[in-house]
């Protein structure tokens, strides 16, 4: 087939590109800007564009398909020529459930956990030599790409955002996926420029739950309360599904690793930190049961599972001085606060800095601002970073340092807008009996992280 993918730089997009050149396809694409690793990693494979851009004349009848990537604009010009032509014209997910429609379709799905848990999944069935189609949100050691496909194999793992699909397709994406096995980590709302009320953003589950293919197997934290009336909800609405709950388990600290004991009462030891990551190993742990591996097995295989990219992962660690930064994705309010008690849980003897930065459309609007309310308050010390200029770039309304100072309900929140006195205080925090707690969506505007 011939393929062109409009918005190529994007994480999953350039990702899907590489993929479908391995399969042989003949594959284009464009971009107004591709930053790295994608514009290397396309460069390698030849996929880079001659020159940023969008180029309506390269848009043409002998074009298969067209995937549209979600950073695109709604009036791009190659995206109107396609129109134009009569081009199959695909969202991503919509092209990655036609591309699985013959195998059997996993799907993690919920607010927070979902490249964690998918990446554990992958773990263990790559330990087992169990091969797999997969879509995953991060780059994971072992695996060349996020994103796998290949006809030989029967079954496919595929993280499910709720977000949406593509500027032409409003739905969001696990609403595509159809699965027969799925997991939803918990629900705490999120992206108000979709979901606007917090009652539209728990619809999109109940719609996902409603997409499941006859007789599925649904697992899902039975200790987050919106998902526990969900699940109530779609035990009626869905009497054909197998509902399999799964909780945290409990655990004791110990000197670099934890104990932690399921409800099985089998008790392992992980290295991984936090109890919001003892909630995804028994999520998890649940899905791979489902999936015919033995629990020992399991427990056996997760023990090389050392995290994906940027989900608590260590950035620089010195023993010796009992000093750890960590970079997190979190960005919602409720993985901020599951972040911060995972780390001061496991670090009780260390003073923690956590730094926030303000990026996401949801997290600098003034409506959501306010879902912030204490979110910072598990650590010693608390900073929030954001730049006017992308509220700007974003279109939104200004915001004060003192607004962002009433919203987490702190007085001693410090509040940072510029990259330089980011630097600085960065370089401030102690390198001894110290843990530093970096979260972002984004990049700190290029900031510095200590050494």
């Amino acid at each position: 087939m011939r393929i062109h993918l409009i918005a190529i730089g994007g994480s999953a997009m350039h990702n899907f590109a590489l993929a479908l050149d391995h399969l042989g396809h003949e594959v284009t694409g464009s971009d107004d800007q591709i930053f790295e690793p994608s514009r290397s990693r396309l460069n390698d494979a030849g996929l880079l564009p001659d020159s940023e851009g969008w180029y309506p004349d390269s848009i043409t009848k002998d074009i298969d398909v067209v995937i549209l990537g979600m950073h695109a604009l709604i009036d791009n010009p190659e995206l109107a020529k396609a129109k134009e032509i009569g081009l199959s014209i695909q969202s991503y997910p919509e092209f990655l459930f036609k591309a699985t429609e013959n195998k059997q379709r996993v799907v993690v799905g919920g607010s927070h956990g979902k490249t964690t848990i998918t990446s554990m999944i992958l773990h263990v069935l790559n330990a087992l030599g169990r091969n797999a189609d997969y879509m995953v949100g991060a780059q994971l050691a072992g695996f060349d790409r996020m994103l796998k496909l290949d006809e030989s194999n029967d079954l496919a793992i595929i993280e499910g955002d709720e977000y949406l699909s593509s500027p032409i397709d409003r739905r969001s994406k696990f609403l595509h996926y159809k699965p027969h096995l799925a997991i939803i980590t918990g629900i705490a709302w999120d992206h108000i420029n979709v979901f606007p009320t917090e009652e539209s953003y728990l619809d999109t589950f109940r719609e996902f739950i409603g997409t499941m293919v006859q007789g599925a197997t649904l697992a899902y934290c039975s200790e987050d309360p919106q998902l526990v009336l969900l699940i109530e909800e779609a035990l009626i609405a869905r009497p054909d599904l197998r509902f399999t709950p799964y909780k945290t388990p409990k655990s004791v600290p110990g000197n670099g690793s934890s104990e932690i004991t399921y409800s099985d009462d089998t008790c392992v030891k992980t290295a991984l930190v936090g109890a919001h990551n003892f909630q995804n190993l028994a999520g998890a742990r649940t899905v791979c049961q489902s999936l015919g591996i033995d629990a020992r097995e399991f427990d056996e295989a997760i023990q090389g599972f050392t995290g994906a990219a940027r989900r608590l992962e260590v950035a620089v660690n010195r023993p010796e001085k009992n000093f750890t930064i960590y970079r997190d994705f979190a960005h919602a309010p409720s993985k901020l606060k599951a972040t911060q008690a995972g780390v001061v849980g496991s670090y009780p003897d260390r003073s923690v800095t956590a730094v926030f930065e303000l990026h996401t459309f949801s997290s600098l609007n003034k409506n959501f601002l306010p879902q912030y309310k204490e979110s910072m308050n598990a650590v010693d010390h608390a900073v929030v970073f954001y730049d006017p200029e992308v509220v700007k770039h974003k279109r939104l309304p200004e915001i004060s340092i003192q607004e962002v100072i009433e919203c987490f309900e702190r007085e001693d929140l410090e509040v940072i807008t510029s990259v330089d006195q980011l630097e600085s205080r960065l370089q401030e925090i102690p390198k001894e009996n110290h843990c530093v707690l970096m979260m972002s969506s984004g990049r700190f505007g290029g900031a510095e992280i200590p050494q």
